[in-house]
């Protein structure tokens, strides 16, 4: 089953960019995420449109935070992202003309809306400076993490 690693991988990237004390360019996230620039600008637009985030062009640009992040919560993040699936669980058929079938999807369904809302409750609670302290609490100044030392290529 394939799961969607959009949240995920934008926390880590907001929460890298947390680090710096100046803008950091899509290509240098880009590497931390192991993937193109452009990902990282189109994932970046959203949180932008928020607020979250700002960029700049030119010499000494990028991106940087523009939010506090005790305020910033990973389901403010997840609709910024655009809301991916937080349950990986579908249907064999949406239609299906088979009774018991259907009996399966309705169940299945109702498991999934009731399993969202619990995520997604869970979500709203948890800030991004929960994360940040939980990241500084188990990896202490002088560990290596491209974060701290930007031009150090480990993560």
């Amino acid at each position: 089953m394939k799961r969607d690693s959009k949240l995920s991988g934008i926390l880590h990237v907001l929460l890298h960019m947390a680090e710096y004390q100046h803008p950091v360019t899509s290509e240098k996230l880009a590497l931390l995420m192991h993937t193109n620039p452009v990902v990282i600008r189109r994932v970046m637009a959203g949180l932008r449109e928020r607020g979250y985030v700002h960029s700049e062009k030119g010499h000494g640009g990028g991106w940087h935070l523009t939010c506090d992040l005790n305020q910033l919560t990973l389901a403010d993040v997840w609709r910024a992202v655009g809301e991916p699936a937080l349950i990986a669980l579908g249907n064999r058929s949406e239609s299906p003309g088979c009774l018991v079938e259907q009996a399966v999807n309705r169940a299945l369904d109702d498991a999934s809306r009731q399993a969202e809302a619990l995520l997604l409750a869970r979500l709203e609670r948890v800030t991004l400076a929960q994360l940040s302290r939980d990241f500084h609490h188990h990896y202490p100044a002088e560990t290596t993490c491209i974060a701290s030392n930007p031009d150090d290529k480990q993560h």
